[in-house]
């Protein structure tokens, strides 16, 4: 059975948003899920952001980068969506900066699920249509529809 990418996502977690860099960006969706609620502890949650950033880049090419952490404590996945509007450095594989930042944050007990989540939403964003048209949308429900059924 496909999982859904949809059932995480939350319209208060898709921003629209500029940054200068990377880590910007980063603590702008960090502070964005810690207002709203999704994070225990916001500082080590970006902490865990970072390191996994210095592991290797999660700038996967096509302008999409999908950062993530697991963290104990958590019950379920959450999904927050950052749209730059210009682009910024990521090192990514491709060289290509980021626009579409997908930031994946839950439990680190359940790898299946989150090997699951991962799979959907790269599929998801290897759609060249559906890139372009999210940076075209400018609100949360766009976006929101965009990934539905997905």
């Amino acid at each position: 059975m496909m999982i859904k990418i949809s059932k995480y996502l939350d319209s208060r977690n898709i921003l629209f948003m500029s940054a200068e860099d990377r880590d910007e960006a980063l603590h702008t969706i960090v502070e964005n899920l810690h207002q709203n609620r999704f994070l225990h502890d916001k500082e080590a949650f970006y902490q865990a952001i970072l390191e996994r950033e210095k592991v290797v880049s999660t700038g996967i090419g096509m302008g999409v980068a999908i950062p993530h952490a697991k963290l104990k404590g958590y019950e379920s996945f959450f999904i927050a969506i950052g749209i730059l509007q210009k682009g910024v450095d990521w090192n990514s594989l491709d060289g290509s900066p980021v626009r579409i930042i997908i930031m994946i944050g839950g439990p680190d007990d359940k790898q299946t699920e989150y090997l699951q989540i991962l799979s959907a939403l790269t599929t998801a964003v290897k759609d060249e249509n559906r890139r372009k048209k999210m940076l075209t949308l400018n609100s949360a429900e766009a976006i929101m529809t965009l990934f539905k059924g997905f």
